[in-house]
């Protein structure tokens, strides 16, 4: 039944790129069960599409596969009232929706906006690896910071509340591991007043009146996020300043849309780093011959920043909604089926990529679709990059020793580490 690409479990072993390649040879576009999973209840099924074609296909085609319908996490909302709220989200938004929604923010993440700030994440990279320097540390915890901090300074969050936005992360992406689901770091002390007085509206049960686990991206799960936002958001309508949130109160944004960007923002904002950049130092890692290469060549890191997204796709899948009766990869799919596409999959398609499973820091062409592709092409891309380089630049010239095992994330959504044990000298 091929029920293990869902299950959450099996990606704290590792992602079963095995399992995608036998799929991809019977056929590109398979039924896939959705077994309960301990409280969640099970779903209906959808159809994994795991062909690079395929999963272009589906991206650019939100005509037939719409984001907004069904949203785009694999799990269905619990309620009408929770599939509504999470409507609202850009990245659940179909064209011209979508558009307009993108253009309000899109200047933040131009080129030239990412360059402006190159200088400044170089600094915050260089400090950070320095800060580790002759200690035992977990890489996560250390390289987190960096995707929090630049967040923060283009959201306009004060310094002093930028952890509220890894927490919040942790719970939302986290919620199938039992580590991340109750996760908290951020320090009330040394909080603003508003961030204190959000927090206060952190719900307490993990349960709805019926048993049923309360939808980690529902409205009640995230109250204390929702209530901070618009805190901020009075601040910044008296003092606006050049950063994301002052253009989304500039924007037009209904309430719900701008409770939904900055959900977005918060979220996807960091999570994607926080995985990405660990799980490519750990692929290199991995490859002791690759990295060796690297230092030696420090020129080809652009290239072995794209092998890594390739090797290590933060997000490994994203949902959508059949539109219509159509057929997809030879197989007819109905109007109102969920339709999967797995972005781990397509970046192993042999048929596009030689040998994919080798990693190869001067594979070009090099078409991944880590960010995606289409209307929904990740409009952090350009500065997910930047950072990535920064912090391989300061680590290429140390010596790193592993000193435990790195422990995986259980989510079927993000390809996460939790722990990498390291020794940077």
């Amino acid at each position: 039944m091929h029920e293990e690409i869902f299950l959450p479990s099996t990606y704290a072993t590792g992602v079963p790129y095995e399992t995608f390649r036998k799929l991809r040879a019977e056929s590109p576009v398979v039924r896939i069960p959705e077994p309960a999973v301990g409280p969640w209840p099970a779903g209906p099924g959808y159809w994994a599409v795991l062909s690079h074609a395929d999963v272009k296909h589906v991206l650019r085609s939100p005509d037939l596969f719409s984001s907004n319908l069904g949203a785009t996490q694999i799990r269905d909302p619990d309620t009408p009232e929770d599939l509504a709220f999470v409507r609202a989200m850009m990245l659940n938004q179909d064209p011209p929706d979508h558009s307009r929604l993108r253009r309000i923010v899109a200047a933040a993440f131009t080129p030239r906006a990412v360059r402006a700030l190159e200088a400044t994440i170089d600094d915050r990279a260089r400090t950070l690896v320095a800060s580790a320097l002759g200690r035992d540390i977990d890489f996560v915890e250390l390289v987190a910071d960096l995707p929090v901090w630049t967040l923060a300074h283009i959201m306009g969050v004060p310094d002093t509340d930028r952890r509220l936005l890894y927490d919040w992360a942790s719970r939302v992406i986290g919620y199938q591991d039992d580590e991340y689901a109750g996760l908290s770091t951020a320090d009330a002390a040394a909080m603003s007043p508003m961030a204190r007085d959000a927090m206060a509206r952190r719900p307490t049960a993990s349960t709805r009146p019926d048993g049923r686990p309360v939808n980690p991206r529902s409205a009640a799960a995230l109250a204390d996020m929702f209530a901070y936002a618009h805190a901020l958001a009075a601040v910044k309508k008296h003092h606006p300043t050049d950063d994301v949130m002052s253009r989304m109160l500039a924007g037009g944004l209904s309430t719900a849309e701008f409770e939904q960007m900055f959900f977005l923002f918060a979220v996807a904002g960091n999570e994607t780093l926080r995985n990405g950049i660990p799980g490519g130092l750990l692929t290199l890692l991995d490859h002791p011959a690759e990295l060796a290469r690297l230092r030696t060549s420090p020129h080809l890191l652009p290239s072995a920043v794209e092998e890594m997204l390739r090797h290590w796709p933060p997000v490994m899948d994203f949902r959508r909604t059949a539109t219509t009766d159509l057929t997809l990869g030879g197989v007819p799919i109905r109007a109102g089926d969920k339709v999967v596409v797995y972005h781990a999959s397509a970046n192993r398609d042999e048929t596009v990529f030689p040998d994919p499973d080798r990693f190869d820091i001067t594979r070009t062409p090099n078409d991944h679709v880590s960010f995606g592709f289409g209307p929904h092409f990740c409009l952090g891309a350009h500065l997910a990059r930047t950072q990535m380089r920064a912090v391989f630049r300061e680590l290429l010239p140390r010596t790193l020793h592993r000193t435990g095992p790195a422990v995986r994330l259980a989510s079927n959504f993000q390809n996460g580490l939790k722990h990498l044990p390291l020794r940077i000298t």
